[in-house]
């Protein structure tokens, strides 16, 4: 793939691509009440957005930090990450992690490596969930981080945009960024809209893609 990389814009979805499998998944299936399999369901058919759907969640589940924090850990990297991002900044890419999950696993691994992350936080003081990069002037204004917004104003700023990414809250990002990468049920959505993607399995893949010369050997 031909692109400059010094120009670019890369945003990564974290669970279920930066992570081998979802951490709110995992969590949910460890430690949630067995509800929240009928609202994941209920938001991959659109009937309620994704703001909706991650407060419910979130309220299925303990409030016990420690014991979240330490199950969230089970969940494994995808190992090509970290070679990505390397390899990436190297070249002068701007690389974004941008997550509609429950925010505190993926900061854990994003300010150890000092990546930019647009996610919801949690405050463990009152044990309430937090939209910080919400975007209620967006044309649907239900996701809990809007990964629109990001994406338009890398375009304004004249960059070109690349989406790495794997479920329902990639969709409308996938609609505009330049250059998508698709597994899972994003691919699966991709397919049925005719929306342009390359599939893959791995980040190892993506790296291939973006970089064929950079790979670890």
């Amino acid at each position: 793939m031909d692109l400059d990389l010094a120009t670019t814009a890369v945003f990564v979805d974290f669970d279920g691509t930066i992570t081998q499998v979802d951490s709110g998944v995992h969590l949910l299936e460890r430690l949630g009440d067995p509800q929240w399999r009928e609202l994941s369901a209920a938001y991959a058919r659109g009937e309620i957005g994704s703001r909706e759907c991650v407060l419910d969640e979130w309220d299925l589940l303990p409030r016990d930090e420690q014991q979240l924090r330490t199950v969230a850990r089970e969940v494994e990297l995808d190992p090509g990450f970290v070679p990505l991002l390397d390899a990436l900044r190297a070249r002068g890419a701007q690389v974004t992690v941008v997550s509609d999950g429950f925010g505190f696993y993926a900061e854990e691994v994003c300010s150890p490596l000092d990546l930019r992350l647009l996610s919801n936080r949690v405050d463990w003081t009152s044990g309430e969930l937090e939209f910080p990069h919400e975007d209620r002037c967006c044309a649907c204004s239900t996701c809990g981080t809007c990964k629109q917004a990001p994406i338009k104003d890398a375009h304004h700023a004249g960059l070109t945009t690349v989406l790495v990414g794997d479920g329902t809250s990639d969709r409308k990002a996938a609609l505009l960024a330049d250059v998508v990468f698709a597994k899972g049920a994003l691919r699966r959505w991709c397919e049925l809209s005719a929306v342009p993607h390359q599939p893959f399995d791995t980040l190892a893949d993506v790296h291939v893609a973006l970089i064929p010369s950079g790979l670890p050997r």
